[in-house]
C-alpha cells in the first residue's frame, strides 16, 4: 500500500465514524491521522515494519499505530470492516459529490433511505431533496450535475491515482531476467489527466517467467487471463492491466499502436498506404519484408516525418507539424525554476511556512511563492488585511532563515461576486505576488461570471489566474465563463495564466492552455501545495503543458528570479511585482471596452434575478 491508499482508507474511515455519529473529536483524529499518512516522504510500509516508529509521528498514539499496522498486513482494520457493514463505501462516495457533506448525507439515509447514486439520482430527478431541511432547489441542480460529471467520468481513474502503482508494475516485469525493454503504453503514455487502464509492454526474457512475475505482483487481486504473449489482471484498486510481450524487432510498432490515439494511428496507417506499405502493431511493411517496426523513431522516420512526442499523439496538428519539421520542442519538469501557489499552516495547508520554503529549495527551485486565502474563506483561515501585514514579517524572517531561494510574499485572493478582489489596494500593495482565484458563486450565469473574471484580471495588482475554471476532475463542472474573452483580457492586462498542478484540478487543461498560447498569453506551472508531498505534483501540470505543446519560452516560471521578476515588471508595470513588500501605491484600474461592455450586460440582466448561495 502507498501512503496514498493508507491515507484514502483513513479519510474513508473518519467519513463512516461522522455519518454514524461518531465522537467529533474520534473523527478528528482519524482525519489527522490520514493527513500525517499522506505527507509522510518516507513509506509507511516501512515504518510500519520498525518498532515504535509509527507511535513518533504526530498525532499518531499506540491505538492508531496499530490500525495502520493492520492495514499495512492485511489490507484492512477490525474497525474498518466494521464500519463497512454500517456505513457501506457506496455511501461513503456520496460524500465526494460537490454540495454533499457527511451530515448531508445522514440526512438523505435517514429521510429518504437513499444508499447509492442511483437512488441519489432518482430522488434528485423527481425533486425530494429540495424538501429536505438545508438542501433546496439551488442544491438540488447541482447535486444531479455532479452526478452526470461523475457518470461521465466513470471506470476512469486520475493519472496521479495510477502513477506509482504503473511505475511499480513496469519495474518489477523489468527485474526478470532476459527482459530487455518495458513501457507503459496507451492514455497513460499520452498523459491523459485521466487513465481508463493500463496496457504494459515488455521485450525480451522466458514468456512463463514473465508472465508469472507479472500475475504474483502483490497488487494484482485476479488473473483474468494467462498466456505466453498476453496476460490481463485485475489490481486490488480494480484496475485492469494488459501485459503483452512482443518480439524485440517489433516492439518499437507496437509501442506507437498501442499508444495511440486511434485517431493518430488511423492517420499514419493512411500515410503508410499512400506511401505503398501497411502499418499494424507488427511493423511496417512493403509486401511481405518488413521495413521499420523495432523502435517508434524508425518507423516515424520510414513515414517521412519526425518522431511524435506520445503527449501529442491526439490527431490535431501534429502529424502535418511532424512532417514539415515544425514540433514543438516541448517544457520539461527540469525547466521549472519556481512553483508560484503554495499554501502553509496559517491558514489550510498542513506545514509550516519555513517547511515549505525548505522543502521547495529541496526540490531545486530558485523562488517560490508563498500564497495563503484570503478573507472571503473564512473556514480555511483567509487572511483579513491585519494577518497581511503581520504575514510581511514572517515572509521576511523566513527570507533570513533559509538563504539560497528567493521568498516572493504571495496570497490567493478570492475573486468577489461582483468581481471586485477580497482585500483593499493598500494591503494588495504590500504583496509581491497575487493570485486571483473563483471559490465561490460559481454556478453564476455565463455573462455574469464572464464580466466578474474581466473585471478581476482588469485590476493591476493582479500577476496570476489560479485555475482558472475552478472544475474538479469528475466531481464539479468548469465554470462558464467566456474564455476566449478571459484570455483575451489576460493578455491585454498582461496577466499570467496557471496551470494548476493538482491532480483533480490541472486547470486551465491542455485544451484552454493551446488557446492561451494562441492569444500570446504566458503561463505558470503550480502545485496548489498544502503539503510538502504535494510539491511532487507539478509534473502532472507540465504534462498537461506538454499536451498542449508549450515550449520552455512559453512557461514565465521556467525564468530565472530577475528575468521573471523583470517579465513581471514590463508586462504590470503597476502590479504586485513592481511594488511588493517594499509598499508601492497603486491607481484604480481602468476598464477595457470589452471588460465594460460584458459587466454592463450582465449587471442588467443580474437585476431581475434572485441572489444565489454560495458555492464551495
Amino acid at each position: 500500500m502507498t501512503n496514498l491508499d493508507l491515507a484514502r482508507l483513513f479519510q474513508r474511515l473518519a467519513t463512516m465514524l461522522e455519518i454514524d455519529g461518531a465522537n467529533p473529536f474520534r473523527v478528528r483524529a482519524y482525519r489527522e491521522a490520514a493527513r500525517v499518512v499522506e505527507s509522510q516522504a518516507e513509506p509507511i510500509e516501512a515504518l510500519a515494519g520498525e518498532p515504535k516508529r509509527l507511535e513518533e509521528l504526530p498525532g499518531i498514539g499506540k491505538d492508531l499505530a496499530q490500525k495502520i499496522r493492520d492495514v499495512v498486513a492485511t489490507g484492512s482494520t477490525a474497525l474498518y470492516d466494521e464500519m463497512k457493514a454500517k456505513v457501506p463505501e457506496e455511501i461513503v462516495a456520496l460524500t465526494e459529490l460537490q454540495g454533499l457533506g457527511p451530515k448531508r448525507v445522514k440526512t438523505l439515509m435517514e429521510r429518504l433511505q437513499i444508499h447509492s447514486r442511483q437512488d441519489l439520482e432518482a430522488a434528485g430527478k423527481a425533486g425530494r431533496l429540495r424538501e429536505l431541511p438545508g438542501f433546496g432547489e439551488v442544491l438540488e441542480q447541482k447535486i444531479l450535475k455532479a452526478l452526470a460529471a461523475t457518470r461521465e467520468a466513470s471506470g476512469r481513474r486520475l493519472l496521479a491515482e495510477v502513477w506509482a502503482v504503473a511505475h511499480g508494475l513496469a519495474e518489477h516485469v523489468a527485474k526478470t531476467r532476459g527482459v530487455q525493454q518495458v513501457e507503459i503504453a496507451g492514455s497513460f503514455r499520452r498523459r491523459r489527466e485521466t487513465v481508463g487502464d493500463l496496457d504494459l509492454l515488455a521485450a525480451g526474457g522466458d514468456p512463463e517467467a514473465v508472465m508469472k512475475a507479472f500475475t504474483t505482483h502483490p497488487e494484482v487481486a485476479d488473473v483474468l487471463g494467462l498466456g505466453d504473449t498476453k496476460s490481463s489482471v485485475r489490481l486490488g484498486s480494480g484496475l485492469q492491466v494488459d501485459l503483452r510481450l512482443i518480439p524485440p524487432e517489433s516492439f518499437g510498432a507496437a509501442l506507437l499502436y498501442f499508444t495511440g490515439s486511434k485517431q493518430h494511428n488511423i492517420q499514419l496507417r493512411r500515410i503508410a498506404i499512400e506511401k505503398g506499405m501497411s502499418l499494424s502493431e507488427y511493423g511496417l511493411a512493403r509486401g511481405a519484408k518488413q521495413v521499420a517496426g523495432r523502435t517508434e523513431e524508425e518507423v516515424y522516420r520510414a513515414l517521412g516525418m519526425s518522431w511524435v512526442p506520445p503527449e501529442l499523439r491526439e490527431a490535431r496538428d501534429e502529424i502535418e507539424r511532424a512532417i514539415e519539421g515544425r514540433l514543438p520542442s516541448l517544457v520539461d519538469l527540469s525547466d521549472l525554476r519556481a512553483d508560484l501557489h503554495m499554501h502553509s499552516d496559517r491558514t489550510d495547508g498542513r506545514e509550516s511556512l519555513e517547511t515549505m520554503v525548505r522543502a521547495a529549495k529541496a526540490r531545486g527551485h530558485g523562488y517560490c511563492a508563498i500564497t495563503e486565502h484570503s478573507k472571503a474563506l473564512p473556514m480555511l483561515k483567509g487572511f483579513d488585511e491585519a494577518r497581511v501585514r503581520r504575514s510581511v514579517d514572517e515572509v521576511a524572517a523566513v527570507r533570513q532563515r533559509v538563504p539560497g531561494i528567493r521568498v516572493l510574499h504571495g496570497l490567493e485572493v478570492d475573486i468577489l461576486a461582483d468581481g471586485a478582489l477580497d482585500l483593499d489596494d493598500d494591503t494588495l500593495a504590500l504583496l509581491d505576488w497575487v493570485v486571483i482565484s473563483l471559490h465561490t458563486r460559481l454556478g453564476q450565469p455565463g455573462p455574469e461570471i464572464t464580466a466578474r473574471v474581466l473585471r478581476a484580471l482588469a485590476h493591476p495588482r493582479v500577476s496570476v489566474m489560479g485555475h482558472p475554471t475552478a472544475r474538479m476532475i469528475g466531481g464539479r463542472e468548469p465554470a462558464a465563463f467566456d474564455m476566449e474573452r478571459a484570455l483575451e483580457e489576460a493578455a491585454a492586462r498582461g496577466v499570467l495564466m496557471e496551470i494548476n498542478a493538482q491532480p483533480d484540478r490541472l486547470d486551465l487543461n491542455d485544451i484552454n492552455a493551446r488557446m492561451a498560447h494562441t492569444k500570446g498569453v504566458k503561463m505558470v506551472i503550480s502545485t496548489d501545495a498544502h503539503s510538502v508531498a504535494q510539491l511532487d505534483n507539478q509534473r502532472y501540470g507540465v504534462f498537461v503543458a506538454r499536451r498542449a505543446g508549450l515550449e520552455k519560452g512559453d512557461i514565465a516560471n521556467t525564468l530565472p528570479y530577475e528575468q521573471f521578476m523583470e517579465a513581471l515588471r514590463r508586462a504590470r508595470p503597476g502590479g504586485a511585482s513592481a511594488g511588493g513588500a517594499r509598499g508601492a501605491t497603486t491607481t484604480a484600474a481602468k476598464e477595457t471596452p470589452a471588460a465594460a461592455r460584458v459587466r454592463g450586460k450582465a449587471a442588467r440582466g443580474a437585476k431581475a434575478r434572485p441572489a444565489r448561495r454560495k458555492s464551495r
